[in-house]
């Protein structure tokens, strides 16, 4: 892995990939039946049941399933070369794995995992992933802050607790990779973001959000954990993968466009956190600011919440795809 210097921030160079793959594993929704209209999507019928008609009785009896949470199978490929690398391991325990399972998938040929942030459904199937994919060292990207105690607050201000980041005992033999700065994997064609710089007026945290901090909570709406995985395809662009988007899926983006000096987006995936009456009026902003970054695709996920994703798929009939548990996306 690689992490940027202080004078390497601004502009993060990151090697361009022939292609990438990515499969989601684990999501809010699953849908089998409906098509997929667009050319970089396949949705598990298509590439899976598909792929061996001798198991199509099978599959009907194991087909993935949904949960809250989210994660995603990423590979990238250069020529000759592939990487492997799991963003966020879903919110069940054993969840993402059996998916895994269920879609015939093998995580031995994960390089590294990364966390996008300190919350329960992105880690959650986290000691299982690192026995499953079963490798000494294995590198597990982390934020400092992932590591505090955390919880939201009701309208009464009563703090519902969150379930606590994995020790670095219950990990082993993997090891946990701790920094705040952009870095590079998978033979560095695959950038994790660091901390996203907050620029716009109106994606401003979660301010339910809290922290414990010496036995009292404390206010946590900006959740500077959050990271992004960006992969850049060559003659496409950039491709922006967001776990919930706590920053801003806009945020996220232009940070991305920033630390890269790739302007071109090419696709906007996963979770953009507008879902919520504290979210829902940042919906038309985000939209108008995804007009003009103008991906050709954008399939929004988990924590987007159903308003959303209706004004998203009317305003970008084209460019829209709803995301379900066994989707892959080829770029």
């Amino acid at each position: 892995m690689r992490v940027a210097s202080e004078k390497q921030k601004q502009k993060f160079e990151v090697k361009e990939a022939d292609r990438v793959e990515i499969l989601s594993l684990i999501d809010n929704s699953v849908d089998f039946l409906s098509a997929v209209n667009n050319q970089n999507v396949k949705s598990f019928r298509q590439w899976r049941w598909g792929r061996d008609i001798k198991e199509w009785g099978k599959a009907h009896v194991n087909l993935p399933f949904a949960e809250h949470g989210f994660s995603v199978l990423i590979r990238v490929f250069s020529r000759d070369k592939a990487s492997c690398v799991l963003f966020d391991t879903g919110g069940s325990p054993n969840g993402m794995v059996e998916n895994v399972e269920r879609m015939g998938i093998n995580l031995s040929e994960v390089e590294c995992i990364v966390i996008s942030h300190g919350h329960y459904d992105h880690f959650g199937g986290l000691i299982s992933a690192v026995k499953a994919v079963g490798k000494v060292d294995l590198p597990i990207i982390v934020h400092e802050n992932m590591f505090k105690t955390r919880g939201s607050a009701n309208a009464k201000g009563t703090v519902r607790q969150y379930p606590e980041f994995p020790i670095e005992k219950q990990l082993r033999p993997a090891q946990l990779v701790t920094t705040k700065k952009p870095s590079l994997v998978a033979d560095d064609m695959v950038c994790v973001t660091g901390e996203i710089q907050r620029k716009t007026s109106f994606e401003t945290g979660y301010p339910q959000h809290k922290a414990l901090v010496k036995d009292s909570w404390r206010s946590d709406p900006l959740m500077m954990d959050e990271r992004a995985v960006v992969v850049n395809i060559k003659e496409r662009g950039l491709v922006v993968l967001s776990g919930c988007a706590h920053a801003g899926i806009i945020n996220t983006v232009t940070y991305a466009q920033q630390i890269t000096g790739t302007e071109r987006v090419y696709a906007v995936m996963g979770g953009f956190h507008l879902a919520g009456k504290t979210f829902e009026n940042r919906i038309q902003p985000t939209i108008e600011e995804l007009h003009r970054i103008n991906p050709k695709l954008i399939a929004p996920s988990h924590c987007t919440g159903w308003k959303a994703m209706c004004a998203i798929a009317k305003t970008f009939p084209e460019a829209f795809v709803s995301n379900s548990v066994g989707n892959l996306y080829k770029i």
